[in-house]
């Protein structure tokens, strides 16, 4: 029997002779009960740590298996020896992004509870009690990390808490969990998070009672598709997007930065308002090759609260960018993105592609409003008076927006300081230009006539 420790990496690099070869040397019961094992199958940074602790961090990138390990874990605190026996814990909290999230990928997710529990084991959802039911009598809590509130009056021994570095209201949420920690002898907390640069995941790695375990998104090669890793690593490698996403490596901001990532973290909205007016923004690529920069497209929308540009606030909505598109292509995206948003117009940069923008974007549309503008300031320069508005509380993004604000931390007052070109970044820049800093230039107030 090869090392446990090693068995998940050997499978995925054995053929598949070896791989039947080794199942067949396996008894009936064996094979059924195999993939229940987890302690058979969990790499290093997925197995619990020993000795005394509070809480225990699995910091790691996209698809690294922290929601295997946390599903995983919460059966080991509930389950006994044998289906109706008591295990350690008897009352779960599962705390989320949101309800939903919690639902889908916490609990009926690929990697989630219910995947993971063998049938003689498998609890029941209650929905309407939003409550996983164990057959022991064991019970887990869905909840949201939007209500903290909700915290108070449940009580538990023990909480998985996914993607906490998400978590809009993360302070709040972490303080009443803590309160809510209040059965059996001693309570332990497991987050599983993409590590995000906020204050209380922070805090909670440097307390004395954390442990952490990491690793990549390639540590779990064996359970991902070769081409989403062969993708990934393509794109992102050596970004900073790559290191927090694929690496899982906690970021700092980049000196200099005219966003910061607690900026970033504080404008982020679940919904937007009904807005007045909506542009599409595009940074057309020099190339279509797949090595070349993206095509930058981001929606955005302006909602006016009041008669003064001091009144006007803008939502960012999506950012619809695509890499190595042929012009026709990315004029297709730009256009079904103006569709779909009903924009009131398409902004584009024309110093690369002069006449030939707006002629690929009216072979898609005719009849599209469009405005062509061209760059006459540096990069950063345009940047300043868009992180200006930021600054000041009048802007606000969708949630899903995240290569967009890594860009973002990456442009500083003297430059890009990441991989390639900002085109994103320009995207978003000729969008807010257009909706806020050109209009608030030409404002003028009616005069009040004196008598």
């Amino acid at each position: 029997m090869p090392d446990v420790k090693s068995l998940p990496e050997l499978l995925g690099s054995a053929s598949e002779t070896e791989i039947d070869g080794f199942l067949a040397s396996l008894g009936d019961q064996t094979l059924m009960a195999l993939p229940f094992l987890f302690e058979f199958w969990a790499l290093p940074h997925q197995r619990e740590p020993v000795g005394a602790w509070a809480s225990w961090v699995i910091m790691g990138g996209r698809g690294a298996g922290k929601t295997r390990a946390g599903a995983e874990w919460v059966r080991q605190q509930v389950e006994g020896a044998a289906s109706i026996d008591a295990g350690a814990c008897r009352r779960v909290a599962l705390i989320g992004e949101t309800l939903d999230q919690v639902r889908e990928v916490m609990v009926f997710g690929e990697s989630g509870i219910m995947a993971c529990s063998p049938p003689d084991r498998k609890p029941e959802w209650q929905a309407a009690r939003r409550v996983l039911v164990w057959p022991n009598g064991a019970e887990a809590w869905a909840m949201s990390a939007s209500s903290p509130e909700a915290l108070r009056g449940p009580q538990f021994d023990c909480a998985w808490a996914d993607e906490l570095g998400k978590w809009r209201r993360g302070r709040d949420t972490w303080d009443m969990l803590q309160f809510a920690l209040r059965l059996g002898d001693a309570p332990k907390t497991l987050v599983t998070t993409t590590p995000r640069n906020i204050g209380v995941l922070k805090e909670i790695l440097e307390a004395a009672d954390t442990v952490v375990t990491h690793a990549p998104t390639e540590a779990n090669r064996a359970n991902l598709a070769p081409g989403f890793l062969k993708k990934v690593y393509a794109d992102y490698s050596g970004s900073r997007l790559g290191q927090q996403e694929l690496d899982g490596k906690m970021l700092e901001d980049v000196e200099g930065a005219l966003w910061s990532l607690e900026c970033l973290d504080a404008v982020r909205r679940p919904e937007a308002p009904e807005l007045d007016r909506i542009v599409v923004a595009v940074d057309p690529p020099a190339s279509s090759k797949s090595t070349a920069d993206a095509c930058g497209i981001v929606v955005a929308g302006l909602q006016q609260i009041g008669e003064g540009p001091q009144d006007w606030r803008a939502w960012v909505l999506e950012d619809a960018s695509v890499r190595g598109a042929s012009p026709a292509q990315w004029a297709g995206r730009v256009v079904d993105a103006a569709r779909s948003w009903q924009a009131d117009r398409v902004v584009a940069e024309v110093n690369q592609g002069g006449d030939m923008v707006e002629t690929v974007l009216r072979q898609q549309d005719p009849l599209l409003s469009y405005r062509g503008v061209h760059a006459s300031r540096g990069k950063a320069v345009r940047a300043e008076p868009v992180a200006a508005l930021y600054e000041q509380g009048r802007v606000f993004h969708l949630p899903s927006l995240r290569e967009l604000e890594a860009q973002m931390g990456e442009m500083t007052i003297v430059g890009f300081e990441g991989k390639g070109s900002p085109d994103r970044v320009d995207a978003l820049v000729w969008a807010l230009t257009d909706l806020m800093i050109e209009p608030a230039a030409t404002f003028r107030r009616p005069q009040i006539r004196r008598l």
